[in-house]
């Protein structure tokens, strides 16, 4: 899959508008998440590992809001156990066309991955072993979330894992402030100008609603998980661990 270079910011734009994963975020995807998000790469490569520890056999592992399907690739390839299929899930059509080229070429995989487009919210989980949400649960409307963990948890087995990576706020203004700066520079040293980072940021400000780490805390503890971990975090971004 040719990856092209994300220049969707790179000119002013004359009206702006919400984000979207629509077909011109699809052809540069790929491009714009690994000069975005810091570490990307290393939480793809470990998601996958977490998953082989906690697949267990004649088990689903869902991918919800999968988008290019990097995280169900990193997953089919690492996870050992028998009978286990992954479910990838997005709403974008463009998104699971596109991850349908990716999956094309690892069909005799033992471990099968099934494209669903659809809202996760119509998803029925069961029969879960890992759940993972890598950067989806702030796109979620917040006073929907408690719900969706509360269904993700429901529907895992004992000692299933949900695995959730989100952007981070913090209530201390003086740390938050340090990590969008941090953030921004990270993009900047990855070739984004400040006009472009600009136009993104206002692009995704009533479209990604980030909250801070004890809200997810919070949330997981309130569904019902016994374990929760950090595992990861590199400047705003971060994921967790949780077990049931």
């Amino acid at each position: 899959m040719v990856t092209k270079q994300d220049d969707i910011y790179a000119s002013p734009l004359d009206e702006m508008v919400d984000f979207r994963f629509d077909e011109k975020v699809v052809n540069v995807f790929p491009d714009m998440i690994q000069r975005s998000v810091p570490g990307y790469a290393t939480l793809i490569s470990n998601i996958g590992i977490l998953a082989s520890k906690y697949a267990v056999a004649d088990s689903y592992c869902y991918d919800l809001g999968c988008s290019l399907g990097a995280v169900s690739l990193s997953m089919q390839q690492r996870i050992n156990a028998s009978g286990c299929s992954i479910l990838a899930v997005d709403n974008s059509k463009a998104m699971i066309d596109k991850a349908k080229l990716v999956f094309t070429a690892n069909d005799d995989s033992p471990t099968p991955v099934d494209l669903i487009c659809a809202d996760i919210a119509d998803i029925e989980i069961h029969n879960a072993s890992v759940v993972v949400m890598n950067f989806t649960l702030q796109f979620i409307a917040t006073e929907l979330r408690q719900a969706l963990v509360q269904r993700i948890y429901d529907g895992l087995k004992p000692g299933g894992v949900l695995i959730l990576s989100e952007k981070l706020a913090f209530d201390d203004t003086q740390l938050n402030q340090f990590h969008i700066e941090s953030h921004h520079d990270f993009k900047r040293d990855n070739g984004y100008s400040d006009m472009e980072i600009s136009q993104k940021r206002s692009a995704l400000e009533k479209v990604l609603l980030p909250e801070s780490l004890d809200t997810h805390l919070h949330r997981l503890q309130s569904a019902g998980f016994t374990f929760t971990e950090k595992w990861f975090q590199c400047f705003n971004f971060v994921s967790l661990v949780a077990v049931k």
